[in-house]
């Protein structure tokens, strides 16, 4: 039989006695275990405040883990009882002890907090959870605190904490925008700057709005209502309305950046894929002293007229290694939206790498043509 060994907190039993020793627990939790590969496993949480945050609404958080890892998962009072394949087992073990160290140092786990912690985990790297999730950059304005889901989204909390500019490149749903947004409010509160800049491209997506009513600041409210949602879930729609009023948060497009300096300021620029390379160098260089500038975007969406570069990409090129300057990637593994966009951007990325190799192909074939054989002559 394998050795034994104790940790804190809860408690955790193997069924299986292969002897192979196993080290993929790091438990905040109490644990007492084999140190086997084990294909059934039962996680005594010992708290049944603990238990039911754990299990979330109508046991939501478990029947996730069943349908994601491909285990079965019974709850019996404060303990979990889990069976499947060896290593799905251990890998849900260990999601088990992470999430209740979060719960157990004061945050909340949601559903879509459990599908985060699995691709966490499920990409390595990490320790533990709670190097990433917790440290809130702020509170909403329903109490709910936002913070980091991925490595890639603390790595880029941490960069805007460090750096004055900082890119933000990846897929929708990534949440660049959104924590970029958490972070200038967190600095607004704390009086580290005395306003606001949110700042997007008035570009169309691929279709034609026509003429738009009202006066230029009512042409192009639309194209910043992204900005505006945001801001309204970081605080309370009066607060943030009187925020606007009195200058202390002004959303304005693009072209209203141009011949102003901005000091004292948080300044981002949301959809950064759609500027030319001149905008970007107009946007970039309005920065001011005590200021930060927050640049985000997806060089997959860009909706430039044709030939036109798009000055997000250019700028990833030119600026990647000055100091001050951070560029952020994401991928599809950050997505924090529907389960479903990972997949919708995975599937685009490969219909479009199988594009572009087939045009290679083309190319390569239209550039060395076969040499014509020569024929042998025919005797008569």
């Amino acid at each position: 039989m394998g050795s034994r060994r104790t940790l804190r907190r809860g408690e955790v039993e193997f069924s299986d006695t292969r002897t192979e020793g196993w080290d993929a627990l790091r438990n905040p939790a109490t644990v007492e275990a084999q140190a086997v590969s084990p294909t059934s496993a039962k996680v005594d949480v010992r708290d049944n405040a603990t238990t039911l945050a754990l299990c979330g609404n109508q046991n939501e958080n478990l029947k996730l883990m069943e349908r994601r890892l491909g285990v079965r998962v019974g709850q019996r009072g404060t303990e979990l009882h889990l069976s499947g394949p060896a290593d799905a087992v251990a890998f849900t073990v260990k999601l088990v002890e992470n999430l209740e160290g979060i719960i157990r140092a004061g945050r909340p786990v949601y559903r879509e907090d459990v599908e985060q912690a699995i691709k966490v985990l499920g990409r390595g790297g990490v320790e533990s959870l709670q190097d990433v999730m917790l440290g809130p950059v702020l509170k909403s304005s329903t109490n709910k605190q936002i913070a980091p889901k991925s490595i890639a989204q603390k790595r880029y909390v941490d960069a805007i904490r460090a750096n004055d500019i900082v890119f933000g490149i990846g897929p929708a749903g990534t949440g660049k925008t959104y924590l970029a947004m958490a972070m200038a409010v967190s600095f607004l509160q704390d009086r580290k700057v005395k306003r606001i800049v949110l700042a997007r491209p008035a570009v169309e997506a691929g279709e034609k709005l026509g003429f738009l009513p009202g006066d230029l600041a009512e042409k192009v409210n639309p194209y910043l209502r992204p900005l505006y949602d945001a801001l309204h879930d970081m605080m309370p729609v009066e607060r943030a309305n009187h925020f606007i009023e009195q200058g202390v948060v002004e959303v304005a497009p693009l072209a209203f950046m141009r011949g102003r300096t901005l000091n004292d300021s948080f300044v981002i620029l949301d959809e950064a894929q759609n500027t030319t390379v001149e905008q970007m160098k107009m946007f970039l260089t309005r920065l001011g002293y005590n200021s930060k500038a927050v640049i985000t975007g997806d060089v997959t969406q860009v909706d430039l007229p044709t030939g036109k570069t798009s000055g997000l990409h250019h700028a990833r090129s030119i600026l990647r290694n000055i100091e001050g300057i951070n560029i952020s990637e994401f991928s599809d593994v950050d997505v924090v939206r529907h389960p479903l966009v990972q997949e919708v951007i995975r599937a685009y990325d490969r219909f479009d790498a199988a594009q572009q190799a087939a045009k290679a192909l083309r190319d390569a074939e239209a550039s060395h043509p076969p040499e014509a054989s020569e024929e042998s002559p025919i005797a008569d």
